[in-house]
């Protein structure tokens, strides 16, 4: 016959397997990490944000004492990398970066399998910096007015994005609004597949960040027409701003790192230092800032403000200027 324990034990029995819990917690936390650390990318390889990654990975590798493996879950305009990185284990063993589309997709998109105020902890913001409106060498169109020109004149033109709710096609739709012409949005799984199909002819132009573009541009296989951004950027230097010919025209491009909510906050600042450390690094520092990018590295609270703000400013623009995903 099975006994039952008195209300007594089993409060004694209960406390027991709670500290036991808390212990292991505890002693798990002080480990980590102990294993590889995942870093999902929601874009095809190539890009500037898959770049981004690798290079940081790197340093943050040196930090941890543990392996950073990227994982690229390209598709869905960031969605489904950041909807995995969402559903996995809140241990700190998985991070996704996010950019400018993880505060614009939730206006954007009819639906969404995650909240972003509930299944994120933010980490650390990485950096921030303009998107560059890219050509071909030899295409007729070396002025902002020359597209312009050509979309008024009845000319079916189309530009590329590295995904629906990225900032490519954010730039795209905003510049199409405030000027009053017509450009057909080309979407694709990253901005490697976007630029291949840019230098091949199958689409006119392309707003891709300045991570993504530098290279090509200093290459001189992309010529760089204008900077999304309100101010000239010191990497293009000669390169004007859009609004410089549409008036009111803003739109920067950022990167930053989020953990599944419910991560130990422990965990997040050995994640949040590593992060920080990497970014300083005069390696990493000299390669993106060469590419327009200006490291911002802060702390979780600072970043998770800052996202917060981005989610209310476009969702303001995605409305006024009815801009819809493809």
């Amino acid at each position: 016959m099975k006994l039952a324990l008195s209300p007594i034990r089993a409060l004694a029995s209960g406390v027991v397997l709670s500290l036991a819990g808390l212990v292991g917690n505890a002693h798990a936390q002080a480990q980590f990490p102990d294993r590889p650390v995942r870093i999902i990318v929601p874009f095809a390889p190539g890009g500037g944000t898959d770049l981004i990654a690798r290079t940081l990975g790197q340093g943050m590798a040196k930090e941890l004492g543990q392996s950073v493996i990227i994982d690229n879950k390209p598709g869905g305009g960031t969605v489904i990398g950041t909807d995995q990185a969402a559903k996995s284990p809140p241990d700190g063993y998985t991070m996704v970066i996010a950019t400018l589309a993880h505060a614009v997709n939730p206006s954007l998109l009819n639906k969404l399998p995650y909240s972003n105020d509930t299944a994120f902890a933010a980490v650390s913001l990485i950096g921030r910096g303009p998107n560059v409106l890219v050509v071909r060498p030899d295409s007729p169109y070396k002025t902002v007015k020359d597209i312009l020109d050509a979309a008024k004149a009845g000319k079916r033109l189309t530009y590329a994005s590295q995904g629906n709710g990225t900032s490519a096609h954010l730039a795209g739709e905003l510049f199409t609004n405030l000027s009053k012409v017509e450009l057909l949005h080309i979407p694709y799984r990253g901005a490697g597949p976007a630029m291949t199909d840019l230098r091949g002819g199958q689409v006119d132009m392309f707003f891709g960040t300045a991570a993504a573009v530098s290279s090509f541009v200093s290459q001189g296989t992309l010529r760089a027409i204008a900077v999304t951004s309100p101010e000239p950027s010191p990497a293009f230097k000669g390169v004007p701003t859009i609004a410089a010919t549409v008036p009111g025209y803003s739109v920067e491009s950022w990167y930053g790192f989020f953990v599944p909510a419910g991560t130990p906050a422990p965990v997040i600042a050995k994640l949040n230092a590593a992060v920080k450390k990497a970014a300083h690094t005069p390696e990493f520092v000299q390669k993106v800032e060469q590419e327009g990018l200006v490291v911002s590295a802060s702390e979780p609270a600072e970043f998770d403000r800052y996202v917060k703000a981005e989610e209310a400013r476009w969702r303001k623009v995605v409305k006024e200027n009815n801009i819809k995903s493809d």
